[in-house]
């Protein structure tokens, strides 16, 4: 796997096949993924994790695995989505294992620099469930503020 950039305690890699077990276990995770995510009726298949792999490979898409230092081991995705000039959507899960550790604090604050000096970002925009309350608090430790709420969303940015 090819390492992108690194924080302290985190490798950002490419994504990649030999992770997908680990994709799948975190993306059909019903109580700590699926219902913070917009839900859906059946779980994901190996051969369409694969898919999805090997289609943002393609893309070059600007979405990294995210492994523990020292041990590699898998904690989550992290993505920028939707980019139009100098702006961008944050996705991010991480697995239920690795989470109420500091290392989502830890990515979003890593990937949001990373994002606004590689890329020359002004404004990183996202969206979350209110029911997050755990990722809310996340992303406000990490500059974002909201501007705005539906029912169904709470959708934050952080300019620069």
């Amino acid at each position: 796997m090819k390492q992108i950039f690194e924080s302290d305690n985190i490798c950002f890699v490419e994504v990649s096949e030999l992770l997908v077990n680990d994709y799948l276990a975190m993306v059909n995770d019903e109580k700590n993924f699926t219902m913070f995510t917009g839900g859906r009726a059946k779980s994901y298949t190996e051969e369409q994790e694969l898919r999805w792999v090997k289609k943002k490979l393609e893309e070059k898409a600007f979405v990294f695995s995210m492994l523990e230092k020292p041990g590699n081991r898998f904690i989550g995705n992290i993505e920028l989505m939707h980019l139009k000039d100098t702006e961008g959507e944050l996705g991010i899960g991480i697995t239920a294992k690795m989470q109420n550790r500091g290392l989502g604090t830890e990515a979003v604050h890593a990937f949001t620099e990373y994002a606004m000096r590689k890329l020359g970002l002004k404004r990183i925009f996202l969206r979350t469930s209110p029911n997050n309350a755990r990722a809310i608090h996340v992303y406000k430790k990490c500059g974002f503020r909201e501007y705005d709420r539906t029912p169904e969303h709470v959708y934050m940015e952080i300019i620069r």
